[in-house]
């Protein structure tokens, strides 16, 4: 009886520890945190790890959070992929997907100023838009509904405008920088299905091999020709590179709806195409 008497307030000290908030440099932790950490003279240190250390954890939990070395930025774990928290002291804070050791923006560009402040025109006529040898940008089928799921298609000549069409801090891929995301998943063959959204609800069926494991959530776009007709939504996405390859056509990477690959191919620079910018 005696021991029994002896282990019960042990036993409802550990009840109180299981359930209670607990305050590390407080002793009132805040109503709504589990964990409340104070101070005014250290900070909180998550795990510090490498890409490679990152990608052996096995069973990453959704909201897990650490310290690439790799790429010198706070991580955490969302339900499609690591999310870099990285910012950069010129840019505006904008999420990122961490794919090996690049980091590619969220989402499509979705701009209408260059770096400097300057407009770009948004060109809507196909036979103004067939004749341009300037930056310009348009909604697929002109329509901003689209826009608003796709971002804005640009063509090549607002790619390599010198003013920039990246925000500061980041910049558009070049082909050799493609090669290296489709090395990371695996190669050509296969990287695409790793970069499309999975399911019907965007992409055409079958959208063979799609499983977004990447998080870089590829979407079918579709492009506007250099004739400046509109094609391929739904079936095609694709994505403009910096690279030149000839006077006349320039480099991108594309996803179709009927393949698990990454076509790295050209084509001409009148045509208008996603882009998906990388940080510097």
């Amino acid at each position: 009886m005696k021991k029994l008497l002896f282990l019960l307030p042990i036993f409802v000290l550990l009840q109180l520890c299981l359930y209670a908030q607990v305050g590390i440099g407080t002793a009132t932790p805040d109503a709504s945190a589990k964990l409340d950490v104070s101070s005014t003279t250290q900070g909180f240190l998550p795990p510090r790890m490498t890409t490679a250390q990152r990608d052996a954890i096995v069973s990453t939990a959704t909201g897990l959070v650490i310290f690439n070395t790799t790429t010198n930025g706070l991580e955490f774990k969302s339900s499609t992929g690591w999310v870099s928290l990285k910012t950069s002291s010129d840019a505006a804070f904008l999420p990122t997907i961490v794919i090996g050791t690049q980091q590619w923006m969220e989402k499509n560009l979705d701009v209408l100023t260059y770096r400097n402040g300057d407009i770009i025109p948004q060109v809507t006529d196909p036979t103004a838009w067939a004749a341009l040898t300037t930056g310009a940008w348009c909604y697929y089928n002109n329509d901003p509904l689209n826009g608003a799921i796709y971002g804005k298609l640009y063509n090549w000549y607002a790619v390599n405008d010198p003013r920039g069409l990246a925000p500061v801090g980041w910049h558009v891929p070049t082909n050799a920088e493609l090669t290296t995301l489709s090395t990371t998943l695996g190669g050509d063959a296969v990287a695409g299905g790793k970069m499309k959204v999975a399911g019907t609800t965007r992409w055409s069926a079958p959208n063979t091999g799609a499983d977004n494991s990447s998080g870089f959530a590829g979407l079918p776009g579709g492009i506007r020709g250099g004739n400046g007709a509109f094609s391929a939504v739904g079936a095609n996405g694709s994505w403009w590179s910096s690279t030149e390859y000839s006077t006349t056509f320039a480099r991108f990477g594309g996803l179709a709806s009927n393949s698990g690959a990454i076509a790295r191919v050209y084509d001409v620079k009148q045509a208008g195409f996603s882009v998906r910018c990388l940080r510097d």
